[in-house]
């Protein structure tokens, strides 16, 4: 699996934070809801 499928660094996207492609979601707040213990339904059910 390459990475670069579904995130991207875009300096013009969230202050080039990485990024799920396609959207303004940084990785970041995935993996800190997921190190919270949230459940992965959940957390793939949060709005954008």
């Amino acid at each position: 699996m390459d990475w670069r499928t579904y995130i991207s660094v875009d300096p013009g996207v969230c202050h080039g934070k990485a990024c799920f492609v396609g959207t303004r979601i940084p990785v970041s707040v995935v993996l800190d809801n997921l190190a919270a213990e949230l459940a992965r339904e959940r957390v793939l059910s949060m709005p954008a």
